[in-house]
């Protein structure tokens, strides 16, 4: 753990502003936490509004007290996640950051402690842990029950971390077999005529799902796993009239699946299965006037004994910071442009 100096703000008022220096001891792991050109440090100024300068393996934080308390709080909590041997994007200190704000002035936080409380993923290339309170709340309901769904704007980690379940049920030898399923509708553009088999048809609509498989299981065995059938790719149509038993099943883009397309592909759960629904619903590319399957199973099945739900807003996008405040501006604008008192259509 870092060493801090004891005498910077303890004795200063709350309204005062604060100076707090931080001496990490291994520098290899500071200059990993620093981020390459300082970009980390940026960042952490950016969002809580404090100064950050480092200096060889210390860095001095001024600001606003609570605002040095936050900052501190996030080094030392991904400081933490480096001595353990994790590697650090920049998903992983945007997390930090708004678990510090969301915690408040915390005094006696440890940050070992802390990341203890938040669920993780084992797998045989990597360890995935989540990064955000609602990430945590969804792995924890992937755990718990056979359907899950994962409701929420782009970047949150819906699908990969309904791939990284999938993959640990599959390594542990817990599923025999990965399905992944996802409606062939084009956001607003017509594709026409795709040449090839079935997977190259496919593959295009699957993308994101291909690209968190590659990145969470060794790519010699995802390949021999597609040829072998036990990971397969199956659209959405083709689901009808089957019965997925042990097996992890995962339904991508779900806001594009019409109500009944939603209903025939829930009725497939068989015995030792686990499914696993995600999608935007305020990114609906549905013929005009259709109800959203997504939006719909929603609203019936929330209530449901065996039915984990996790929703995720824009506080919980570990992509690009700027993707956030994208969300949370198209967010308000929709929200401005809804009659008071009036529900959609898509009863979302």
């Amino acid at each position: 753990m870092p060493r801090r100096n004891p005498d910077t703000s303890s004795l200063l008022p709350p309204a005062e502003d604060a100076q707090i220096v931080l001496a990490f001891e291994d520098n290899r792991l500071a200059l990993a936490l620093f981020g390459q050109y300082g970009q980390n440090l940026a960042l952490i100024e950016r969002r809580l509004g404090v100064t950050a300068d480092s200096r060889g393996n210390h860095v001095t934080l001024g600001g606003p007290r609570e605002a040095c308390e936050q900052a501190r709080r996030v080094l030392e909590n991904l400081y933490e996640q480096l001595s353990r041997g994790h590697e650090l994007g920049q998903g992983d200190v945007e997390g930090a950051i708004r678990l510090a704000i969301a915690q408040g002035s915390l005094f006696d936080y440890d940050a070992a402690t802390e990341r203890a409380g938040f669920e993780e993923i084992n797998l045989r290339k990597r360890l995935v842990r989540a990064r955000t309170p609602a990430q945590s709340a969804y792995i924890r309901a992937l755990r718990k029950n056979a359907l899950v769904f994962g409701a929420g704007p782009a970047g949150t980690g819906k699908t990969w971390l309904a791939v990284a379940h999938a993959v640990a049920l599959f390594e542990r030898k817990e599923v025999d077999r990965i399905i992944l399923s996802r409606p062939a509708v084009e956001a607003g553009e017509r594709l026409g005529f795709l040449p090839g088999d079935m997977r190259e048809k496919v593959d295009p609509y699957l993308r994101p799902i291909y690209d968190a498989l590659f990145d969470l299981m060794d790519t010699r065995i995802v390949e021999r796993a597609l040829q072998t059938g036990e990971i397969e790719i199956a659209p959405l149509a083709f689901m009808r009239g089957r019965t997925l038993a042990n097996a992890a099943v995962i339904l991508d883009e779900a806001q594009n699946t019409s109500s009944m397309q939603m209903k025939m592909f829930l009725t497939r759960l068989g015995e030792n299965a686990r499914m696993i629904v995600t999608g935007d619903p305020s990114q609906v590319d549905l013929p005009p006037g259709q109800v959203s399957g997504l939006s719909e199973a929603l609203r019936l099945l929330g209530d449901v004994e065996g039915v984990g739900t996790a929703t995720f807003s824009h506080e919980d996008v570990v992509r690009h910071e700027l993707v956030a405040r994208i969300v949370a501006a198209y967010d308000r604008a929709g929200a401005s442009a809804r009659p008071a008192g009036r529900k959609r259509e898509d009863g979302a």
